[in-house]
C-alpha cells in the first residue's frame, strides 16, 4: 500500500501539489481582487518606484560630494553661449587660464591669458536657463501685483 501511495505522489508534478495546498489560502482574500484593489496596487507600486528613483538620485548626489572634492586639476571659470551650439569657455589648468571655443565637433584653444582673471566666488553662479526662468517668473509676478 505504501509503495502505491509513494508511486502516485512521485508521478504527480510538484507544482500540482503546491497549487492544491495554496488554492484555499489564495481564495480567501477575494475582496481585493476587484478593480479598486488592482488600481490601488498599481498606484502604490508606481509610488514605490518613483520614490526609489528619487532616493537613489539623492544618494548619488551625496556620494559625489563626498568624492575627491577640490582636487581637480581643470576648473571651469566661466562660460558664454555664442549661439545654440557654440560656446566660449574659460578654464583654469594649474596656474594658466585658457579661453576655449566649443562647437559640436571641435574644441579649439583660442587664447592663453597672460594675466589670470580674478573671479570672486561670493555667489554660486546659476545656469543661464535657470536665471532666465527666474527673470521671467519675476516679471510675471510683477505683472500680477
Amino acid at each position: 500500500m505504501w509503495r502505491q501511495v509513494v508511486g502516485v505522489l512521485a508521478a504527480l508534478p510538484l507544482g500540482a501539489l503546491a497549487a492544491e495546498t495554496l488554492a484555499p489560502a489564495a481564495a480567501a482574500p477575494a475582496v481585493s481582487s476587484g478593480m479598486a484593489g488592482q488600481l490601488t496596487q498599481l498606484v502604490l507600486g508606481l509610488l514605490l518606484v518613483v520614490g526609489l528613483i528619487f532616493a537613489l538620485a539623492w544618494l548619488l548626489r551625496r556620494v559625489q560630494r563626498i568624492g575627491p572634492g577640490n582636487a581637480q586639476v581643470i576648473e571651469l571659470i566661466g562660460s558664454r553661449a555664442l549661439g545654440p551650439r557654440d560656446r566660449l569657455v574659460l578654464v583654469q589648468v594649474g596656474e594658466e587660464q585658457i579661453l576655449l571655443g566649443l562647437t559640436p565637433g571641435r574644441i579649439t584653444p583660442l587664447h592663453v591669458l597672460k594675466q589670470p582673471v580674478e573671479v570672486t566666488q561670493t555667489q554660486t553662479p546659476t545656469p543661464e536657463f535657470a536665471q532666465r526662468l527666474m527673470e521671467l517668473m519675476g516679471k510675471d509676478q510683477k505683472d500680477k501685483k
